[in-house]
């Protein structure tokens, strides 16, 4: 118990250590205060952000929530793309010969690619509106969901597949019954480095080939050097990135209820 309590006052009295050391910093004058805000005038520019009471912030006073789910739209498309084809394609690759031998070696050769560099094609496929950013955000959560699903698939235990082969399983029934209940905790992973990535690159898709959204306001604030607003965004895609992150552990928990049980039993033991 006492542990327990331990650890949730450090979860909060590390980020108010680091806030506090932050506001002195800034306040002793070190830097200039334009270049360093203090977090009291990041969370004052925020606020008018969010609510928009003394437009402080601009022309992005009162804008958050349209920007925030601007920008949530783009991630949860894109990362819902990358996990739905991710997870297939892996399965595929991990399973058969065949599909390893034709897909693997492409996307091998795609997945060094980083995904910014992507963004003049997509700008030129897609122009400026969603569909850019989507991409880059499919590109940067597909190539984690991939490794991670071929990984599982391929540390399978051979003798659950053996067992459920010899009980008559057919290859379809062994895939959906065995094999892909057996991969779930990497397909897990990859889907939480995948979220991640997501919004990684759904901001940098934001500050060059859209026109809303938290990376558009960031790059914006930046080029007027409002840069309470910039630590105010950065601040918004950390949260938000740390409630999906959170969200997809959820349904982790929810769906591999069975290891959750096993692991707490073996801890015990």
């Amino acid at each position: 118990m006492f542990r327990s309590n331990g650890r949730r006052a450090l979860r909060i009295l590390v980020p108010l250590g680091l806030l506090a050391a932050w506001e002195a910093f800034s306040r002793a004058g070190f830097l200039p205060r334009n270049l360093l805000p203090p977090p009291s005038a990041v969370l004052y520019a925020w606020a008018d952000w969010i609510f928009g009471f003394n437009h402080s912030a601009g022309s992005d006073s009162g804008t958050w929530l349209m920007d925030a789910s601007a920008s949530g739209m783009r991630v949860f498309t894109g990362f819902t793309l990358a996990a739905v084809t991710g997870i297939m394609a892996g399965i595929a690759i991990g399973w058969s010969r065949v599909a390893e031998a034709s897909m693997e070696p492409t996307l091998q050769m795609l997945r060094p690619i980083p995904p910014v560099s992507w963004i003049p094609l997509a700008v030129i496929w897609f122009g400026i509106a969603n569909k850019p950013a989507i991409f880059l955000v499919f590109l940067g959560a597909f190539f984690p969901i991939l490794m991670n699903t071929i990984h599982g698939v391929r540390t399978v235990d051979a003798n659950l597949v053996r067992a459920g082969a010899m009980m008559g399983g057919r290859e379809h029934q062994l895939l959906r019954f065995i094999v892909f209940p057996a991969a779930l905790p990497s397909i897990f992973a990859g889907l939480r480095i995948g979220i991640g990535s997501a919004w990684m690159l759904t901001v940098t898709a934001e500050m060059i080939a859209v026109k809303n959204g938290l990376g558009y306001v960031l790059w914006d604030s930046y080029n007027f050097f409002r840069y309470d607003l910039v630590l105010a965004a950065m601040a918004s895609i950390g949260l938000l990135g740390y409630a999906s992150d959170l969200a997809v552990k959820a349904l982790m928990t929810a769906t591999l209820h069975w290891q959750q049980s096993t692991t707490v039993q073996g801890r015990q033991g």
